[in-house]
């Protein structure tokens, strides 16, 4: 099984300067910014967490870092870069220096491929009250998806570029955001056959339940979804939704201050790692599913009170969850071809593999181990 399976991660840009977030948050906001200011919230929480042996690293000012990554990454059985990617619209882009960067690198051989993270941000999304947009996500239309593509043009042709069937494989976060999605889908297969692919190897992820992916095995040449469904709060109550006990849980939760609505919490959402966890994971919806594994989660260096956090993560726990994924995935007759770990590095968001103080490399040694086992 370990042969067919490739090991995916999330990758995030943000660990450099740009002028937006210079403007919005102060000179020099990096991701790093949250992480070091973060506290600890209540009795035993672990804040803040230390990056380990790459420290708090610039991807721009350390071209060399880009290098180590990749390094630890093939080293523990991590198979490839999901990087996000930002196009707002009308050209409108951030943080794409280190992809650009990496591409023109040749000896940074880890393969890689896009996440394109077409939402709205919202300053909502770093802890503060204010709900107003920073960058608006807007679909402008067919022209702009061309100029789209066109950018996207030198990565797909890059021979590291991840390719399915000689499609170059492109998940797109909010599938279903998109106004006229079959138009997109569309222009972007017939812009890729006409430069020598087969099209694009579409993969959907955050809606599971989507009807762009759930009407039939095709629509849309959409080819899957990814595990990491937006953390649910009702996925992580004690009863079934709709029924009696679940309404009165919510509403004594609610009164408490825990919400699910992140502008709303008045308190943190606390889940133990292994109760949450299989409660949010382990079963395949349909045959297009593509599983995804949290090693850790606890955002509260960037949302503070309104944070969800996962106690009693650690190397220990993920490999026990992991492990279980893994037996699951031996018994389904149709088995996934890939397995997306989300992340590599989100710091702010307590969701890494990257080496930490506490526990140096065991994050990576999971992933060894599990492509060991299995």
């Amino acid at each position: 099984m370990k042969k067919n399976i490739k090991f995916l991660a999330y990758y995030l840009p943000q660990y450099h300067t740009i002028p937006e977030n210079d403007k919005w948050w102060g000179k020099g906001f990096t991701e790093w910014t949250n992480v070091k200011k973060a506290l600890p919230l209540f009795a035993g929480h672990k804040q803040p967490i230390v990056p380990g042996e790459l420290g708090y690293y610039n991807l721009l000012e350390q071209p060399e870092i880009q290098h180590k990554q990749a390094n630890l990454a093939k080293e523990y059985g991590v198979d490839g870069f999901i990087y996000y990617q930002y196009w707002f619209g009308n050209g409108k882009m951030v943080l794409e220096k280190p992809a650009e960067q990496m591409l023109l690198d040749k000896s940074i051989s880890l393969p890689f491929c896009f996440c394109w993270a077409n939402e709205t941000w919202k300053g909502i999304w770093h802890g503060i009250d204010n709900p107003s947009i920073l960058i608006e996500q807007i679909y402008p239309g067919e022209e702009d998806y061309c100029n789209y593509f066109n950018y996207l043009e030198p990565f797909f042709k890059d021979e590291r570029y991840i390719k399915i069937d000689n499609k170059p494989m492109f998940h797109i976060y909010r599938l279903d955001d998109i106004p006229n999605v079959d138009q997109f889908i569309n222009l972007f297969n017939a812009l890729a056959i006409k430069i020598g692919f087969n099209g694009i190897h579409f993969i959907a992820t955050v809606s599971v339940n989507s009807p762009n992916v759930l009407n039939n095995d095709n629509v849309y040449g959409v080819v899957g979804i990814d595990a990491f469904q937006k953390l649910r709060y009702s996925q992580l109550f004690h009863f079934k939704k709709d029924s009696f006990l679940y309404k009165c849980e919510y509403r004594i939760l609610y009164q408490l201050g825990y919400f699910d609505v992140l502008g709303k919490r008045k308190k943190p959402l606390v889940v133990d790692y292994n109760k949450g966890l299989k409660k949010l994971a382990i079963n395949f919806p349909h045959t297009k599913y593509i599983p995804c594994v949290i090693p850790n989660w606890d955002n509260s260096p960037r949302s503070g009170k309104k944070s969800l956090i996962f106690i009693n993560s650690s190397p220990n726990a993920f490999y026990k969850y992991f492990k279980e994924l893994m037996h699951y995935i031996g018994k389904q007759e149709s088995k996934p071809t890939m397995i997306v770990l989300k992340s590599w590095n989100e710091w702010a968001e307590g969701n890494y593999l990257e080496p930490d103080s506490n526990y140096g490399r065991k994050w990576l040694e999971v992933i060894k181990k599990i492509k060991q086992e299995f």
